[in-house]
């Protein structure tokens, strides 16, 4: 199914599910949303508002924002399956749309993370060891991390420097501890998962200046 169908119609359903923290907009903004409801507590905050003894997420500056459980697969990644690549995405809704879809059983989609666009904050959705339904394929799902960026194809005003930088100190961190080489062979679009019918990250997203920070991070 379309990403974009999946994507679309949740702030409808979302008024009467959403979690808490994560209301949903009554419509869609035709500029870049520039919200601030998302604070950056510290890491044993965090891990106090998870319930956990240790923190949630596997990237230190990530903040836990659980999927539910209904749309993901448990796993036990990398022994069941190899980590070999890394998607990228454009969520083509807002961050609050984006993660109240996550958090939505109905809705059977998923990523490990979302960037916002306006700071680059990053949300973890599913553990890494475990396989988010992000990329359409399930053998590319098994083997990848799915890394959703807040915006849309066509409004490169999303794409901030805040968003590429935070991104790419995310994607040099996955790349790092999987033994991912730092290329487009192994950092790829969604568009270019195989049987893939997206377009994202689009036209807009700039590959050689990504590359080059996640070689920098």
């Amino acid at each position: 199914m379309n990403r974009r169908r999946l994507l679309k119609g949740a702030a409808a359903g979302l008024a009467a599910t959403a979690t808490a923290g994560f209301a949903a907009p009554s419509a869609l903004a035709a500029a870049p949303v520039r919200p601030g409801p998302f604070p950056h507590p510290p890491q044993a905050v965090r891990a106090a508002r998870s319930g956990a003894s240790t923190l949630a997420v596997d990237y230190p500056d990530a903040h836990w924002t659980p999927a539910a459980t209904g749309n993901f697969t448990v796993s036990s990644r990398p022994s069941a399956y190899p980590v070999r690549y890394v998607v990228v995405h454009v969520t083509q809704e807002t961050f609050p749309d984006t993660i109240g879809i996550f958090q939505n059983p109905a809705r059977k989609v998923s990523a490990h993370y979302v960037v916002r666009s306006s700071d680059g904050y990053v949300a973890q959705c599913v553990r890494e060891k475990d396989i988010a339904w992000h990329a359409g394929n399930w053998d590319y799902n098994t083997r990848s991390i799915g890394i959703e960026h807040e915006g849309w194809v066509d409004r490169p005003s999303y794409f901030t420097h805040a968003m590429y930088e935070r991104s790419a100190a995310l994607t040099a961190s996955v790349c790092d501890r999987y033994g991912i080489p730092k290329d487009r062979a192994h950092i790829i679009g969604h568009h270019e998962v195989p049987g893939s019918d997206h377009t994202d990250p689009g036209p807009s997203w700039d590959w050689t200046r990504y590359i080059r920070l996640v070689n920098f991070a």
